[in-house]
């Protein structure tokens, strides 16, 4: 598969196009195993145009969108203009150093539709798991190679790679919501 670049990502977007929409599925798995607590904060790594970030939102979580396409950006502020609670942020999740997010961490970190993109999926995932509060979510949302069209199977994980992202996390739970895997991954070890 060829690596798309930011630039690529950033047109995607700036021509309008962009991914499966929120699926009512997967709202209420999330509602039902990430509810937000009390001064809740979220993570929406690869957060897209924000309709995540926005439902996070509608939970009670302060969320931050995080893209590295400029794009993708632009059209969240554009089409989330007003919405509360959300701060949008560039950069990539995979390059670029984190250190500027919310310094006291996160209770919920989301990446929807993006996991088989990363190169180094352990270290991503990790890196974002470290940025958990105590009692913290990380929550993979991505779909399945045998539930996705031949030729789109690059943007699925297949049933070994399903099983990756969890190592070395003491509680791994995962759902199914209109054919795509949803991770619900806590408690990362050392």
């Amino acid at each position: 598969m060829k690596e798309t670049s930011r630039a690529e990502w950033s047109q995607h977007f700036h021509d309008g196009r962009g991914f499966r929409q929120l699926g009512e599925e997967e709202k209420a798995l999330l509602a039902r195993h990430v509810p937000a607590p009390e001064g809740g904060r979220a993570l929406d790594a690869c957060c897209g145009t924000g309709e995540l970030a926005a439902f996070l939102t509608s939970l009670g979580y302060q969320v931050d969108g995080v893209d590295f396409a400029e794009g993708a950006l632009t059209r969240a502020r554009t089409e989330r203009v007003g919405l509360p609670g959300v701060r949008w942020r560039c950069a990539d999740i995979e390059h670029d150093d984190l250190g500027e997010l919310h310094e006291g961490g996160y209770d919920l970190i989301t990446m929807r539709l993006a996991i088989a993109f990363i190169r180094d999926r352990r270290s991503v995932l990790r890196q974002l798991a470290a940025r958990l509060r105590q009692g913290g979510a990380l929550v993979v949302i991505t779909p399945v190679v045998e539930n996705t069209p031949t030729a789109r199977r690059y943007i699925a994980l297949d049933a070994t790679e399903l099983d990756q992202p969890g190592e070395g996390f003491a509680y791994v739970e995962r759902h199914e919501a209109a054919g795509l895997a949803v991770l619900v991954l806590r408690g990362l070890g050392a």
